[in-house]
């Protein structure tokens, strides 16, 4: 479906902004344009990715263990794993004093999340979960009610992983309880481009009003919510920003001029996974030059070439063959066959 690519290339690109202009904060000390872009987005960036993994969880949460797991669980492990060892070897395995520290960043990342690479960790835990709910028979009232305790509980645990899975559990379990509602919706939009056009606006602007209300700081590394930080807001404003985007995405697709985003939502964990070594070589390579001293034209360019990058490869391993196995899921990483047979599966949707 369009949209949901649409939609995805509009996270994909909200959360690589994100790191690219609180990175370069880090090191300037200042903030830029982005920053307040960023600001804007912080109540649903995140969430709206969890929402739009959920949508299609009902067509497969009655299948077998195996093949549930094998999509919903090991898909997402096998990159986790991939990626968090590419990224610990390079910043710590290139210092040759440093053998012991890398082995032990190694296998801490089997129990806590490494990096940027916590989302996929975590979809791979709310896939488990999910299917446990689902045989135990727990009413979507019941889950979304203890999510949603959760989550605006703002529990902050010693363990990343719990901290992060009370925080967006119920993001995730939404999409799946409210996957036929958000269908309807988006269908309906689609044909009230006025409405949707009228809505849209209005939600940016109390959403902007409530992020950027008194209280709120938008500093280098971080932004500190207004009004919208009160938890109950909080979770309101994510999951109508969740919904925000997707009807975004729905008016977007019409334009053949931005198929380029849906190309990128398709792949956006290509992006996810990789984007993160070219934006510090960039923004390391462009402090040091001294050439660009404004923070929010220097966290543009390593947005650009971020989201760029992991692109380039791709297509480079899509045309050489050789490499296949950073961007594919190999045959031997499987524990069901696919349907229809398929050796590899692509990382072309985060559904």
């Amino acid at each position: 479906m369009s949209w949901v690519d649409m939609a995805k290339g509009l996270s994909i690109i909200l959360v690589v902004m994100m790191y690219a202009a609180y990175n370069t904060g880090k090191y300037t000390g200042e903030t830029g344009f982005l920053h307040y872009v960023i600001g804007f987005a912080t109540p649903f960036r995140m969430p709206e990715f969890f929402l739009i993994s959920g949508l299609f969880l009902s067509q497969v949460i009655a299948r077998p263990w195996r093949r549930y797991a094998d999509r919903r669980v090991v898909h997402y492990f096998y990159f986790y794993a991939l990626w968090a060892f590419i990224m610990i070897a390079l910043k710590q395995g290139l210092y040759a004093d440093a053998p012991l520290e890398t082995a032990q960043s190694l296998a801490f990342a089997l129990v806590e999340p490494y990096g940027v690479l916590w989302f996929i960790y975590m979809l791979g835990l709310f896939g488990i979960t999910a299917k446990l709910l689902w045989h135990a028979r727990v009413p979507h009232a019941a889950v979304l009610i203890l999510a949603a305790a959760l989550q605006m509980a703002q529990i902050a645990s010693p363990s990343y992983v719990v901290t992060q899975f009370c925080a967006y559990f119920v993001f995730f379990y939404t999409g799946y309880a409210i996957a036929a509602l958000v269908f309807r919706l988006v269908a309906w939009m689609e044909r009230h481009t006025a409405v949707a056009v009228a809505t849209l606006v209005a939600w940016a602007l109390l959403n902007g009003a409530l992020v950027f209300s008194p209280g709120h700081e938008v500093l280098p590394t971080e932004t500190r919510m207004g009004l919208a930080a009160w938890p109950p807001l909080h979770l309101s404003l994510a999951v109508a920003g969740a919904l925000a985007l997707c009807i975004s995405g729905a008016l977007l697709s019409r334009f053949a001029a931005m198929d380029w985003l849906r190309w990128l939502g398709e792949h956006s964990l290509v992006v996810y996974v990789a984007f993160t070594i070219p934006m510090s070589l960039t923004r390391a390579a462009a402090l040091k030059s001294g050439l660009i001293a404004d923070t929010g034209l220097l966290s543009l360019i390593v947005l650009v070439v971020a989201t760029a990058s992991p692109v380039i490869v791709y297509l480079l391993v899509q045309r050489t063959g050789h490499g296949r196995w950073l961007f594919e899921r190999p045959a031997w990483a499987r524990i069901a066959p696919d349907r229809p047979s398929v050796t590899t599966e692509t990382l072309q949707t985060l559904s």
